[in-house]
């Protein structure tokens, strides 16, 4: 058998790929969308994104003086609001590490980080989630939101995860997920299918990306699949929370 036809294939949308073709077709994703990926987040969700965002930070309860890695952190949302709530009550600086597989999407975040007078304790690197560029045991906090269904093989993502975090750190992943009733998830999808690839178009000039993003939350594992990856990957604790219903879900481990 030839190595082409032995290739390991997985999804990228609906399309099935060789492995080694779909990092570069998401950066070729994000790297179309991210001058205007911060708008269409809004317009997309109609703004519950950042609803969903402030309750990862609620559960997280970031601290004083920790550490986070951002992960497929593209324009630096997480990272912000991180250090933002980490600085509420004094103490030694919290700082944040964003990693993402495309730079342009850390090219925009660092832009938002100046002009809002946020560039402080934040680091923007390009690396991919399946092997980190960093030591074991760094980082007191793991953060991936709305990242890991583009990562090409998601579990690689979470051993990683479990490697660099330092013992007693935390995971966690905001991810789109599923809805508990047909009904509901056949609702949720024609808007999907329908509503977001053309809003891409008029607001992105860019329909096939944002098609390609509603399709890959439909390969992506429903929520109690994705927690037993994260349990797999060595997190203890692990749990989830459904966001709206089960739009979103996020999941949360801990490296006891």
């Amino acid at each position: 058998m030839s190595a082409k036809m032995s290739e390991k294939t997985t999804h990228f949308g609906f399309e099935t790929v060789p492995e080694g073709e779909k990092a570069g077709r998401v950066q070729g994703v994000f790297g179309s969308v991210a001058s205007k990926y911060d708008v269409m987040n809004d317009v997309m969700s109609m703004g519950i994104h950042r609803i969903w965002k402030e309750a990862m930070m609620d559960w997280l309860a970031p601290r004083a003086g920790q550490t986070l890695l951002d992960v497929a952190g593209g324009t630096g949302d997480i990272s912000f609001r991180f250090l933002e709530r980490a600085g509420k009550n004094g103490g030694a600086a919290a700082h944040a590490t964003v990693l993402d597989i495309t730079e342009p999407m850390l090219v925009e975040g660092r832009k938002r980080a100046e002009a809002e007078q946020r560039a402080e304790n934040l680091d923007w690197i390009v690396g991919d989630a399946m092997a980190l560029p960093f030591k074991d045991n760094t980082f007191d906090v793991y953060t991936i939101s709305f990242g890991i269904r583009n990562v090409t093989r998601p579990f690689e993502a979470l051993t990683e995860a479990y490697r660099v975090l330092r013992p007693g750190g935390r995971l966690m992943a905001l991810e789109f997920s599923q809805l508990p009733t047909p009904a509901m998830q056949w609702a949720y999808d024609k808007y999907s299918f329908n509503v977001i690839p053309r809003m891409g178009q008029l607001i992105a000039n860019d329909r096939d990306s944002y098609q390609y993003l509603v399709e890959s939350i439909r390969n992506f594992p429903d929520q109690e699949t994705f927690l037993q990856m994260v349990k797999d990957a060595g997190f203890g604790n692990a749990k989830y929370r459904n966001m709206t219903m089960g739009v979103a879900a996020l999941h949360s481990g801990w490296k006891l």
